[in-house]
Formats: C-alpha cells, sequence, structure tokens
C-alpha cells in the first residue's frame, strides 16, 4: 500500500500544523496518527538496536546512545551535571541513557506521525538524517573511536530506522475517505462491502498485519541488542587483567608502608606488607553498619564523565610524559610493572560529596611513586603543573610542588591487591592524597604533561569549580540511620568514618540533640592519608533525637560547622541525622 492511502489527513481543519504544544496535540489527533506514532517508535528502535548491536562487534565503536550521552555530559550546563550527581549519585549515567532512549524514542514517534501528514511528509527523512548526523558527530568525537566507522555505523543506524518506519507505514490499514455532506450512507448497501471491518471502517485484517510489523520490529530491536551483548565477550583490557599477578610483579623488599611518617604501626619498606598491616590494624569492621575501613572495590564509588567504561588493552599502550621536561619519554605497561611498586592507603572523595554522602572511599592503592617518573623525565623551573590526560580526553591539573610536600602520589597499577578494575581505570591511573579527584584522579591515563599554572585548566575549572581542590575534614554517621528505630534503654551504637587526607584525625565528637559534645573511641588507621572509623555507644530514650559529628584534623582545626555547598571547591558542614526511638 503507497502512503498516497493516507491523504485523507489533508481534510484536517486549518491550523493543525501550527508549532508547538497545540500543534502536536493537532497532529497526534489526526487519522492514522497513532499508527505513524507506532511506526516511528519502532523505528527509532531499531536505529537505536543496531548501534548497541555495532557497539558489541566492535569495542572502539560505541553505541549512539553512549555517544549523545558523554556528548550531553560535555556540553551540559554545570548546574545541571551537578543536580544529576546529587541526585542519582553514581547512578547518573544509567539516568542519562535511559533519558536519551526515552526522548529518542517520543522524538521517532513525533516524526512517525508528521509522516501521515501531506505537507509535513519531508519531515520523517529530515528528522532521521539528523539522528544520523548527530550520532555520528558525538560517536566521531570520542579519540578512541575511528572517525569514518563512527559515521558510517551513524548514518546507516539513521537509513535503517528511516526505512523501518516506512516499510510499517505501507503495512498501516487505510481508512477509506468519509461520503460528501450531500450524499448519506445508503442504508440499502451491500453488506458484503462492509463486511470483516470494525465500525470505523477500518478492516480488521489490516490493522492486525500493521501491529504484527511492529511487533516484528520491536523483536529485531531487542534481538540486536542482545545479539551484540551476546557477541560481546571479554574486552582486551578483562583478558589481559584477568592475567596479571601484582604479587609476582611486586617485589617483597621494595613494598612501602602507607604513611609512615605519621603511625607507629607502620614499618619500612624491608617490613610486613601493607596488606599484612592493614590486617594487623584494631579497625571497628565489627560494628554492624560502619563503612569497613578497607572499601571492597565492588563498593567503590564511582564518578566520571565516561558513559561506558573505556576498556584499553594494555598491550597497546603507552603512558607519555610531555611538556616542560628534559627528557621527554614514554612507558608501556610492562615497564610500569617491572618497576618497584608501592602500596599506600589513601582515602579519595569527590568534590561532589555532600555532608554525609557517600561519594568516598578507602584503599590499598599499589603503584609507582610519581616524584620517581618525574626525575627521569627532568621537570624544568617554571614547570609548576602537572596535568594528566586520559584516553578519552578528560583532564586534570594541580600544582606540581605538592608532589614533594611528603604526601604519597601514585601512578597506581592495582587497588586492594588486585590490578585496577577497568572501571576504576585500568591499566593505570593517577593517585594524589589530601586532593579531590576532579584535580587530581585521572583514570585510564595516557599523558602527563608538565606546564606552567597559568596555562591550562584542567575539564571541571572552566565549568565552575575551583583549580585548587584540597580535600576538606569530613566526618559522616553510618549508623544509625534516619531509617532505624532503636529501642529506648537499650545501648545503641553511633558510629561512622572520618577523614581528613594528608592532616589526619586527631578526635572525632558526636553530640545528641543539645547536648554536650562527647569524644567517640577511634579505630586504628594506617596513616593520616586514611579516614578513621569512629564510634560512641548511646542508650537512647524514647522519641526523636538528632544526632550531630564533627571532625579534628591532626592540626588541631576542627571540621566547620557550615553549611556550605559543594560547589565550587567542596562541602562542608557536620553531618547531622534525625533518629526515632520506639518505646521499651
Amino acid at each position: 500500500m503507497s502512503d498516497s492511502s493516507h491523504d485523507a489527513t489533508a481534510d484536517a481543519p486549518p491550523g493543525s500544523d501550527a508549532p508547538g504544544a497545540r500543534g502536536i496535540g493537532r497532529l497526534i489527533r489526526r487519522p492514522g496518527s497513532v499508527a505513524g506514532l507506532l511506526a516511528g517508535i519502532a523505528g527509532a528502535a531499531v536505529a537505536l538496536a543496531f548501534g548497541e548491536f555495532i557497539d558489541g562487534l566492535v569495542d572502539t565503536i560505541p553505541s549512539l546512545v553512549v555517544a549523545v550521552g558523554e556528548a550531553l555530559v560535555d556540553y551540559s550546563p554545570d548546574w545541571a551535571v551537578k543536580l544529576s550527581i546529587e541526585l542519582f549519585g553514581e547512578k547518573d549515567k544509567a539516568v542519562l541513557a535511559i533519558g536519551i532512549v526515552g526522548v529518542s524514542l517520543i522524538i521517532g514517534g513525533l516524526l512517525g506521525a508528521c509522516a501521515m501528514a501531506p505537507r509535513r511528509r519531508w519531515v520523517p527523512f529530515a528528522g532521521f538524517a539528523a539522528f544520523g548526523v548527530i550520532g555520528g558527530w558525538t560517536a566521531a568525537r570520542n579519540p578512541m573511536s575511528p572517525f569514518v566507522g563512527s559515521w558510517v555505523v551513524a548514518l546507516a543506524a539513521a537509513a535503517l530506522g528511516y526505512v523501518t518506519m516506512r516499510l510499517l507505514l505501507r503495512l498501516a490499514p487505510a481508512r477509506p475517505e468519509a461520503p460528501p455532506p450531500s450524499e448519506p450512507p445508503d442504508p440499502g448497501g451491500d453488506p458484503a462491502v462492509v463486511a470483516g471491518a470494525r465500525p470505523d471502517g477500518v478492516p480488521d485484517a489490516g490493522r492486525r498485519q500493521f501491529l504484527l510489523g511492529v511487533g516484528g520490529a520491536g523483536v529485531a530491536a531487542v534481538g540486536l541488542v542482545a545479539l551484540g551483548r551476546g557477541v560481546r565477550g571479554p574486552s582486551a583490557a578483562e583478558t589481559a587483567r584477568a592475567g596479571i599477578d601484582l604479587g609476582a610483579a611486586r617485589p617483597p623488599s621494595t613494598t612501602a608502608a602507607a604513611g609512615a611518617a605519621a603511625q607507629p604501626t607502620a614499618t619500612t619498606a624491608a617490613g610486613p606488607s601493607v596488606a599484612t598491616q592493614v590486617a594487623a590494624l584494631d579497625t571497628l569492621d565489627e560494628v554492624a553498619g560502619i563503612s569497613s575501613y578497607v572499601t571492597p572495590n565492588s563498593d567503590f564509588y564511582r564518578i566520571d564523565t565516561a558513559l561506558t567504561v573505556p576498556q584499553v588493552d594494555p598491550a597497546n599502550w603507552k603512558l607519555s610524559f610531555t611538556g616542560m621536561v628534559d627528557n621527554p619519554y614514554e612507558l608501556t605497561f610492562d615497564e610500569i610493572l617491572a618497576m618497584d611498586l608501592q602500596e599506600h592507603v589513601v582515602t579519595l572523595s569527590c568534590v561532589s560529596n555532600r555532608v554525609g554522602g557517600n561519594l568516598v572511599g578507602n584503599a590499598v592503592w599499589t603503584g609507582v611513586p610519581l616524584v620517581d617518573l618525574l626525575e627521569r623525565a627532568g621537570v624544568q623551573q617554571g614547570a609548576d603543573q602537572v596535568v594528566g590526560r586520559s584516553v578519552d580526553d578528560w583532564t586534570a591539573g594541580f600544582p606540581t610542588p605538592l608532589l614533594y610536600d611528603g604526601r604519597n602520589a601514585l601512578l597506581a597499577v592495582g587497588m586492594n591487591g588486585e590490578p585496577l578494575p577497568t572501571r576504576h581505570g585500568f591499566p593505570a591511573r593517577l593517585i594524589v592524597a589530601g586532593l579531590y579527584g576532579y584535580v587530581s584522579a585521572v583514570k585510564w591515563i595516557e599523558e602527563i604533561n608538565l606546564t606552567t599554572w597559568d596555562a591550562f585548566d584542567g575539564y571541571w575549572v572552566p565549568r565552575g569549580w575551583s583549580k585548587r581542590g584540597p580535600m576538606k575534614t569530613q566526618s559522616r554517621i553510618d549508623v544509625p540511620g534516619s531509617g532505624d528505630r532503636p529501642v529506648a534503654g537499650t545501648e545503641t551504637a553511633i558510629a561512622g568514618i572520618a577523614w581528613a587526607p594528608t592532616r589526619g584525625i586527631s578526635a572525632v565528637e558526636v553530640r545528641v540533640d543539645d547536648g554536650p559534645w562527647q569524644r567517640c573511641d577511634l579505630g586504628e588507621a594506617l596513616g593520616d592519608e586514611s579516614w578513621v572509623q569512629w564510634y560512641l555507644p548511646w542508650t537512647p530514650t524514647a522519641g526523636t533525637h538528632s544526632l550531630q559529628v564533627r571532625a579534628i584534623d591532626g592540626t588541631g582545626m576542627t571540621q566547620p560547622e557550615g553549611p556550605k555547598d559543594v560547589r565550587p571547591d567542596g562541602a562542608e558542614g557536620w553531618h547531622r541525622v534525625a533518629v526515632r526511638v520506639d518505646a521499651a
């Protein structure tokens, strides 16, 4: 059936093509527009699914959803990025992807509805062409994606979506033209003419054929996505990571303790490994609900601009040292593993972490001291900024002098005794104690550039965040939570964590309601760059109580009361929890 069968829409009332919400409302109320909506949605779904299928076949070409999502992250206003992190945390990427799919399907449906309007039949072609152009541009801008291949896949997906929509529209049942007003229906007409038709005159057979076509397109879309997932298999990065034994790569005699100058429990390089020292600590891990001293890799927060995790094959990866250095050079992954690797316990936090938030973690990091690598490069006088660049062109910079003030700064290749997980930066990343991640913690790093402070701004600085990102003193109540219901007269734990790298934590205090501040018991920590667990026993009375916590860092400074927003350089404030206590 040709598209000319839908010309009955020309009888729509004047003004139905008006732009805006009213125009859209009139558009979808046209005869046959529901069929157009369904056909357009199906076409968009097939286009997106084709992109997912190619993403499964080829590691280097991102899906259309991922490509558009990464562009939105890069070009979104800072308030929008901040809001998404505050609302969704680590789930912000999944929410963005779902939103892109939803909006794409809605637009596809509107394009299909336009196909039913005679004066707008050019709109679907232009719309799907725009889909292809946007998809090609966003995919090609990814440094890891081949330029020509990205454009070919995006345009092919758009063409496939458009063809799907048109084929479905050909299956759509025609609506019979209404008789002229001067010619009333013939009551004695032949019943056979209308046999098998619905009261609205649309044949049931044609309707079923169309709905089967739409359903088939939906099944094809789901099948393409599933097939893409099925053929993907482990990436070269995951395969390589599975074959790495950091214990064999790290000579026992060169294992350094974390925070040696700050803790009496620390040892020299010839002493026990950091894992052994951590196991010997008197932590508060036994307190139910408290954050464990070492955050498991699977629970460690992840905040970055990559919508999907870059899969970097270490066999084809090199780290370059460039800029204001006397001896620019490159390192392979095998060369890094052959170096004297050290271990240090370091707490990382995102600058977007609100007071009491969970965008913070504590881990044992394995790697090479950054100062050793820079000494080989020969840092030139005046090079007062170190800029890291990832494989997807994300950048962060921090002052060079910080590397020489005693803090630990690593080119890390391991996390909690195993190679870096791909989601946390495999094959290598930067860890700089005492700095928020947005100015230092470059994952999937491929370049370290020495430059001047004024010559370059990292990714987040032009977006309204401070160029300097020293980590602030913070504390958090883990238990009891606001949803917990302790029983009056029963001893209850008030417990949580506090951190102030590189100053350390000397004390933590808790206040119940408007009572006095009470000192808490502290668990042992391996260095001032690590968070500290704290605990206070509490026997509550019935009713609702307000709990507050504050920390005192190693210099004797008390955590600011706040409140202060996360922007531009991190939140400040005492974490407060309201707890309802049941009567005994």
